[in-house]
């Protein structure tokens, strides 16, 4: 393992520990100008996060949803997650993980989710594959939509214009489930699942994600089929029924 993802791994750790007092405890809740959650739990954790990062890697920089971006040379930056899903972190839902990606040059290269409240660790490094647990993952071999399942997160940010589209999905697929934030992703990359969709998005939800999806194998990009994290929506898939998806996404 190197140095990076070492890094990158125990500031996950670090901040899992942290989410995890107040998770167990009572947690605070304020809400940003837009409308989403925050708590102590999310600062903190993502403090400790770029003293780790920061110590180890002093000229790179950060983009994080708590702190936004700071620093960095060379165009290399850590994209920080401190706690992904914290709907559901403060309602008691243990589907919550931090997530932290390594950015250079504009690729996503590193990736780790960590999820503390169900002891699941995930991690990519570009061209190294990746790794669920500490075992190899790779996303499934399923060839067709009509065998497919799809996973999607709330039905209320894909409506309107993309609404149409993901119908269309839902109509191709055999099977459809909600479950949202990072955790539905991890059922591509463990090839349980073969698509993931949604909408109204920012890059940190989306960096560490991209290159898990990436190295197990399958396909990562926006419903214009760009491989991006900044355009406010994502596709996730195990690469086979990519283009059939994108097609009916964008109704061509």
């Amino acid at each position: 393992m190197d140095k990076a993802l070492g890094a990158a791994i125990e500031a996950a750790r670090a901040a899992g520990e942290i989410a995890l007092r107040y998770y167990t405890g009572r947690v605070e809740v304020e809400w940003k100008a837009d409308r989403t959650p925050v708590t102590r739990a999310d600062r903190e954790a993502e403090r400790a996060i770029v003293e780790i990062l920061g110590a180890a890697f002093p000229d790179w920089g950060f983009l994080g949803e708590e702190s936004g971006a700071s620093g960095g040379q060379g165009g290399v930056r850590w994209i920080v997650d401190p706690i992904d899903g914290t709907k559901n972190f403060v309602r008691g839902i243990p589907f919550w993980a931090t997530l932290i990606a390594l950015e250079e040059e504009g690729e996503i290269t590193l990736g780790v989710i960590h999820a503390p409240a169900t002891g699941d660790l995930l991690y990519a490094r570009r061209g190294a594959g990746a790794r669920a647990n500490g075992e190899p993952v790779r996303v499934s071999s399923i060839a067709t939509l009509a065998e497919a399942t799809l996973l999607h997160a709330s039905l209320g940010y894909l409506r309107g214009e993309h609404w149409d589209g993901f119908v269309r999905l839902v109509d191709a697929t055999e099977r459809q489930r909600g479950f949202g934030d990072y955790f539905a992703y991890t059922f591509v990359i463990r090839g349980q699942a073969e698509l993931m969709l949604e909408a109204d998005l920012k890059p940190w939800d989306l960096a560490a994600v991209k290159i898990l999806v990436e190295e197990a194998g399958g396909r990562f990009t926006d419903f214009a089929g760009r491989p991006t994290i900044y355009s406010g929506t994502a596709l996730a898939s195990n690469g086979l029924v990519h283009d059939e998806a994108l097609r009916l996404i964008r109704g061509r």
